[in-house]
């Protein structure tokens, strides 16, 4: 029998593609750059912005070209046993550009505009065979809440799964590839008002922390997983708080995120900037504590 290939729906794509290229052809490159493309998601967290300092990540501490890499000593639940690794998140500003939407090697190009990258990196031993996660993160710069593009991939000797979420102005959307029945290779729909669960140890650093912030908000379950479920929203709660001395070496920030009843999820940051994430813990067993952190040029010249 013939090879037939998936039938992906395009069509949501295809229109802002075309229409896109039109404008490009009747703008100059100046207009492009300025104008940028503003995230549907971003219009749609407006509510949820008061309470964030949207100067966060524009200070002159990401201005010296090195990544701040924390590692922690971490634990997460695989096959109903606690097992212990190392974890590591790294944040640093990078340029991307706007043709190809990644990291720019021309920085003379007129179409670029800066981000923060926050990956997140562990590899798990299980009994049989180890699992590795590497999550990337994008954020605009002055747009710390508002999720840019996100990638997400899991190697095991299953399989591979890859997921990818893409906020182009127009659409907010999913695109995963899964080893698993019934899941394959597609595409969905997200919600635009969402946080995801994978960005609060790099969005929540940028709380007013001082004006103690309590809110509502709607959280888009991990996305670190091996498996491309269909998401599950919780309508959740967040709560700030100065954390009791006991609970962290240094003075911190107590943020405690209730899911659902029964599923909070806490984390501590640094009370001194930059609010590096010193704990986490979560309603489904995993854990962080900060063993260090270090500035850091971690890509060769």
């Amino acid at each position: 029998m013939p090879f037939a290939f998936p039938q992906f729906p395009v069509r949501r794509l295809f229109l802002p593609m075309v229409l896109g290229g039109w404008l490009m052809g009747c703008t100059g490159p100046n207009e492009e750059k300025a104008a940028g493309r503003v995230p549907a998601s971003a219009q749609a967290l407006q509510a949820m912005l008061p309470y964030f300092d949207q100067q966060w990540a524009l200070r002159k501490y990401w201005e010296d070209g090195l990544a701040e890499v924390a590692t922690y000593d971490a634990e997460r639940t695989i096959y109903k046993k606690k097992r212990t690794f190392e974890y590591t998140q790294i944040t640093v500003k990078e340029e991307f550009n706007q043709e190809f939407n990644v990291k720019t090697d021309d920085y003379k190009r007129v179409d670029l505009f800066p981000v923060m990258k926050v990956n997140q990196f562990c590899s798990i031993a299980a009994d049989e065979y180890p699992y590795h996660y590497l999550t990337s993160l994008f954020f605009r710069r002055d747009q710390p809440v508002a999720l840019y593009k996100m990638t997400s991939s899991s190697q095991e000797w299953c399989g591979n799964t890859f997921k990818s979420i893409i906020d182009d102005g127009v659409n907010f959307e999913m695109w995963y590839h899964s080893y698993w029945d019934g899941q394959g290779a597609n595409s969905r729909d997200l919600r635009r008002d969402v946080f995801l669960e994978d960005a609060l140890p790099y969005t929540l650093r940028t709380l007013k922390f001082d004006q103690l912030p309590v809110f509502k908000l709607v959280v888009l379950d991990l996305q670190q997983t091996n498996q491309a479920k269909p998401p599950v929203y919780y309508q959740a709660h967040l709560a700030t708080t100065p954390a009791p001395p006991a609970e962290t070496a240094a003075p911190a920030w107590r943020v405690a995120v209730a899911l659902a009843p029964g599923k909070e999820n806490v984390y501590w940051f640094a009370k001194e900037y930059p609010n590096v994430l010193l704990r986490q813990t979560t309603w489904d067993g995993r854990t962080l504590l900060l063993k260090s952190t270090r500035r850091f040029a971690y890509w060769p010249k």
